[in-house]
Order: structure tokens, then sequence, then C-alpha cells
């Protein structure tokens, strides 16, 4: 925009509204890689939106409105990661930890509010990579400069240069951040990296149509067998997790599938992950109803990790119904 522009806009709300709208969901793709957390990615959209409304006479044409409300954004995020604790996955805790009734949960994000994102020529993750759990999760272990950098550049790509000004750094200083930054996600992500199937992709749909089947057929062997030997099994806000076939079959025979508890699984779209809405068949009002979310994480046609979130309260931020009859699940 020019002078002409921002002072138009300032005097009409609507079309601050107008300009700001196909941005909002990118923006808020971007605060969810930074804080783990819809909810708090909500927030510091909202907050950073008043304040560019609020301070439109402080934008000026030497940049592009977007990276301006993306500097807006990112200051917030960083705000708000300096007054408290980082987000995590039970498995960050490692085994044995004692539990820490402070501890944070990194939430699941609906792909239906990634919207479109611009991606610049700099960019090292594709915007599904850019948006899943584990990456994530990865990212809440660095500290908010390294967090903001690393995203800017290699989840959004934005230069050296327009980090540097986004964030009021050097450019040495941006670079520096960017390779601390790096190798904690290189050491951090799973060294399948980039190998990960498209979710389009034959061999995963057949994966997940077993995968259902196995739950809904109470059968443990079959959805041992899909899971790759070092697979992991989390399910928040519980802080316990298991790892590899011999604990996770007796998890699930313990626990899920004890009593011959009847489950059925719908498909849902999560993180840009292959995940399902879980459900449990309770008796007394004849009806499967809502248990878990669970995502799932893939190396090539193995199961490499399920997070199994117990918050059926989310349910509907992910397009999913709260029970359903017997019969639906047929219809599929």
């Amino acid at each position: 925009m020019d002078s002409a522009e921002v002072t138009r806009v300032a005097a009409d709300p609507e079309a601050f509204e107008r300009l700001v709208d196909p941005l909002r969901r990118e923006l808020q793709a971007h605060c969810y890689r930074m804080l783990g957390s819809v909810h708090d990615a909500e927030d510091a959209v909202q907050e950073s939106l008043v304040r560019a409304w609020r301070g439109l006479a402080g934008f000026d044409d030497r940049g592009t409105f977007r990276a301006w409300l993306y500097k807006i954004a990112t200051n917030r995020c960083l705000t708000m990661i300096e007054g408290r604790g980082r987000r995590a996955l039970p498995m960050d805790l490692g085994p044995g930890s004692a539990p820490n009734v402070e501890t944070a949960w990194v939430e699941p994000y609906p792909d239906s509010m990634l919207g479109s994102t611009q991606v610049g020529p700099e960019a090292r993750y594709e915007a599904r990579e850019g948006i899943e759990l584990a990456f994530v999760a990865v990212l809440q272990h660095l500290p908010g400069l390294q967090r903001a950098v690393l995203v800017l550049r290699d989840v959004l790509g934005f230069s050296a240069r327009e980090v540097a000004d986004l964030l009021d750094i050097t450019v040495a200083s941006a670079n520096s951040a960017l390779q601390r930054g790096r190798t904690t996600v290189d050491r951090g992500l799973p060294a399948a990296g980039r190998s990960r199937p498209r979710l389009d992709d034959d061999g995963v749909r057949a994966l997940a149509r077993r995968y259902a089947s196995a739950w809904e057929a109470g059968d443990v062997e079959a959805i041992v067998a899909m899971l790759s030997e070092d697979a992991k099994y989390a399910m928040p806000p519980e802080t316990e997790w298991y790892e590899g076939h011999h604990d996770i079959r007796a998890f699930i025979v313990e626990g899920p599938l004890a009593m011959r508890r009847r489950w059925r699984f719908l498909p849902a779209h999560a993180n840009g992950q292959l995940a399902f809405g879980t459900y449990l068949w309770d008796d007394d009002r004849a009806v499967y109803v809502a248990a878990g979310l669970d995502l799932l994480a893939l190396r090539g046609t193995e199961i490499t990790e399920v997070v199994s979130y117990l918050t059926p309260e989310i349910f509907s931020m992910f397009g999913l119904p709260d029970e359903i009859t017997e019969e639906l699940p047929a219809q599929r």
C-alpha cells in the first residue's frame, strides 16, 4: 500500500477487514507454529490485527503489508513465549519422567484452518511439513528468536535480509540464529525427514483403511503389524507413553481393547497428517461417543507414531460429530 491507501484504509474498518482477511489463516498457522496451540494462535492473531489497525500510521511503503503483519504477529508471539513455559508432547518428557502439572501439550491443528500460504524461494519445508505435529513440537525446544528466524526463513521462505528487518536484528544475527535452530530441529526430527508419503498416495489410503478396520475388529496383532519397530504411542493429556511393539501391544490389550470394547474410526484432517476421530460404544446410550483424535506419523507405509488426544471437546474444530450411530461407519 502507498500512503494514500493507508489513509483510506485507516478511515474504513471494513476496508481493513477486507485487506487482512486473505492473510488471516496463514497468520494463524504461523502463530500456531510459534506457539504450538490453536487457541494461543487465535489470540495472537486477534491481538496482532488490533495492533495493526491502531498502528496503520506506522506502516510505510518500503515493505509489503503482508511482511508488516508478520512482523507484528511474530513479535506478539515472542512476547507470549516469554510469558509461559514451552509446550511439549508426552514423548518429550522422556521415559519415566515425573508428571508436571504445569506441562501444556502441543495441540493438533485443523487442516481446514490452513488456507494457502505464500512461500518464498528460500523455504526448506513444504507447507504440509511445516505444520506436522513432530515439526511443531521440536520447534518448541528452540528459544523464541531461533524459533522465529527458522519459521520465517525455512517455512515461509523470507530472505535473511527480510527476516533481519522483521525482527530488528542484523543479518549476521539472523543467520546465526538460523544455524543454531536448524541444528536442533535436524537432531529432533525423525531421520525419515522429507521422505514422508503423501496422503493421497494409494498405499497410504490402503493403510488408513486397514488401520481403522483393525481397530474396529479388535485385532491387536493387525494393529501392531502396521507399526514400525521403534513406534511410539502417546495420549495427551496423559503423561504416559509407550514405545516398541511389545509395550504398545500390552497397552492396547490392557487398555483400549480390554473387555471387548467396540470402536469406530472416522477419517479426519489435522496437521496435514493421517488422522482419525475415534469413537467408543456406549451401551446405555446405544451410540458411539467421541473418545479421541488420533494423529499418525508415517515412514513409508509404516506407522512410526500415534498421538491420541483424549480431548473430544475439540472434535467440532475438525468437523467431527460428537457421536455416531452404529450404521454410519458402514456408509464411509
